[in-house]
């Protein structure tokens, strides 16, 4: 058997592998663009998979397409959305930025599954019909960042948001010194911190669903320029309401063409929520090493589970692995922020030219943020226990408990209390009344931690 077979373009003819679907635009990208190595998303395929699939039924509506080639592509795109053709789509990352070669290995692919289901397609004439890269790619964008953040992240952190509400609800009563500076601060409720920091998960949530009607927006139906040359009338809203029926999502087109083809300002919009989201997690991983330190030696406040050993030289050492990982994760989505910040400001007249490095970053971002909360759910909040000994210990050790006192001897002799005891290295309660100001029974009174918080 020939390992290879002759493919065509307008540029002449290519060797292809005689096993791919692909064709000769592909094989040319594959050659010309061995770089880095990182390919196009598998999000991006599947989100052609479903635009190819809207665009053909629309084209067939208008009568641009036969019913049978309409199936064809669209039997062909349902497979490709389940993974069976995942090692069709070879093409890197970093290729022409309005991702044209990606486009293309979609409707190559498309094409010769068909041909082997007797159906004859044309990549440019029959599955890129009414298309142009330049509306495809902004578009296909879109909608993979949009089921990204429907399909990943939202429920993963739905579901981190319901573990610290769980936690919050299984120890309501429990009290420990609050910090602030790194310094003793008045008590609090650990179920008060906890809601803090299950807030932290919910509050980008609500800013991702905002950014989501952004991505809603397509730029289907623009083709080329932005003027919708060689697209029927209506094409953009019937390809939309194909993309509605297939992925449940209220896609919609872009009113302004001109602006979609060319601004990025809906997937920057969307990734600083991301951002927001991954600098709440990176707060909150924080906050758990830093309390879970020790176990002898550091604050000792919060137990959390002991997964794998910590050292190769120190044996028993068990470390903070799972809030290090989601450190490590926010940081890399800081640095893709960073990334599609200066991809969305570039491209030159009716085209952005950053699409493929943008589609990477995003996408990067939401698997890492969606994983790292999975991870760091079921690998450590979820088995995470306060140390209630600790804790009182530390809240009854505390000299910032003198704040209940300023009422009765005042914020100065408050202070001079707190200063006492620490310089003398005695109790709060002792100072107080070794200055005097209150007596022993009128302290015990108004110090009570449960009334303070």
């Amino acid at each position: 058997m020939n390992r290879f077979r002759m493919e065509h373009d307008t540029m002449g003819e290519i060797a292809v592998p005689s096993d791919r679907h692909w064709g000769a635009q592909t094989q040319r990208s594959l050659e010309n663009f061995k770089i880095g190595g990182q390919r196009q998303p598998k999000e991006i395929i599947t989100a052609f998979a479903y635009l190819k699939e809207a665009c053909a039924l629309a084209n067939a509506g208008a009568g641009k397409l036969s019913s049978q080639q309409a199936e064809a592509i669209a039997a062909a795109c349902r497979e490709i959305r389940t993974g069976q053709w995942d090692e069709e789509f070879p093409l890197v990352v970093w290729q022409t930025g309005s991702g044209t070669q990606t486009n293309m290995n979609v409707n190559e692919v498309i094409a010769h599954l068909a041909a082997e289901r007797g159906v004859t397609l044309h990549p440019n004439d029959h599955v890129n019909a009414s298309q142009s890269s330049n509306d495809t790619y902004p578009s296909a964008l879109h909608i993979a960042a949009a089921l990204a953040l429907e399909q990943q992240v939202l429920p993963a952190a739905a579901r981190l948001a319901g573990a610290f509400q769980n936690l919050e609800n299984a120890y309501p009563d429990l009290i420990r010194i609050g910090r602030t500076h790194l310094q003793d601060a008045t008590p609090l409720k650990f179920a008060q911190e906890v809601s803090g920091w299950r807030a932290l998960v919910q509050m980008p949530v609500f800013m991702l669903r905002s950014a989501q009607e952004e991505l809603f927006r397509l730029a289907i139906g623009g083709t080329a320029v932005g003027t919708g040359l060689n697209a029927p009338k209506g094409y953009d809203e019937a390809v939309c309401g194909k993309l509605r029926e297939l992925t449940g999502l209220p896609f919609q087109p872009d009113p302004n063409k001109f602006h979609a083809l060319t601004s990025k300002d809906a997937l920057v919009f969307a990734h600083g929520a991301l951002k927001a989201l991954a600098a709440n997690l990176m707060k909150i991983a924080n906050d758990i090493r830093w309390e879970a330190s020790g176990p002898r030696c550091g604050m000792g406040e919060l137990h959390i589970p002991e997964n794998e050993p910590g050292s190769s030289i120190m044996p028993g050492k068990v470390n903070p692995t799972q809030c290090e990982a989601v450190t490590m994760a926010a940081v890399q989505v800081m640095g893709s922020d960073a990334a599609i910040g200066f991809a969305a400001s570039q491209g030159n007249f009716q085209l952005n030219v950053f699409l493929p490095v943008s589609a990477y970053n995003f996408l990067l971002s939401a698997n890492l943020l969606a994983d790292a909360m999975e991870s760091f759910r079921t690998h450590c909040v979820e088995g995470m226990v306060p140390n209630a000994a600790r804790m009182e210990e530390n809240l009854h050790n505390s000299l910032m408990l003198v704040t209940c006192l300023t009422p009765e001897i005042g914020y100065e002799n408050a202070a001079k209390c707190a200063k006492k005891a620490l310089e003398e290295g005695t109790t709060l309660k002792e100072a107080v009344l070794s200055l005097g100001l209150l007596t022993s029974e009128a302290f015990d009174e108004a110090v009570r931690p449960e009334k303070m918080v």
